[in-house]
């Protein structure tokens, strides 16, 4: 039997979704970085390994107030897949950049691998996508701001 029903998952993941888009929105990540372990370990292929909640919230924290990275403000799911017999929830998530002023979307897909601890809280995290996807996402946003006349943030 599985630790944990498809429900408390779904329900997990749920959870994880709306704490992702209200820090998004306001720039404050505590209440997302809250959700997991004391001893979760989140990898993270650009930025490298974090081990435990505290090492998790400055960097996260930290990250997401840089200049670009604070546009990017909103993680919508495309699809997801839970593995009730293991507590895995595989995810594609979307990072998407706020509108630079023309109505267009700059977004990339960031796979997210999650293993539920229980009690709402998350153990694991690991992102994989690809650096030149994004790289390519971010340059576009930022010359869609710049001919708006908008500086792009350097």
């Amino acid at each position: 039997m599985a630790p944990f029903s498809r429900q408390e998952l779904e329900e997990a993941f749920q959870a994880y979704q709306e704490r992702a888009a209200r820090a998004g929105a306001s720039g404050q990540w505590d209440e997302w970085v809250d959700q997991f372990t004391e001893d979760a370990v989140y990898i993270e292929h650009h930025y490298g390994t974090m081990q435990g909640r505290e090492a998790i919230r400055e960097w996260i924290g930290k990250t997401m107030a840089e200049p670009i990275n604070r546009d990017m403000s909103s993680f919508p799911i495309r699809w997801y897949v839970i593995d009730e017999e293991r507590g895995w929830i595989i995810a594609s998530v979307i990072n998407r950049m706020e509108d630079p002023g023309d109505g267009s979307v700059h977004e990339c897909d960031n796979w997210t691998m999650l293993h539920y601890a229980g009690a709402g809280k998350f153990s694991y995290e690991e992102d994989v996508y690809n650096p030149k996807e994004f790289a390519d996402m971010i340059g576009g946003w930022m010359r869609a701001k710049k001919a708006l006349g908008g500086a792009a943030p350097a």
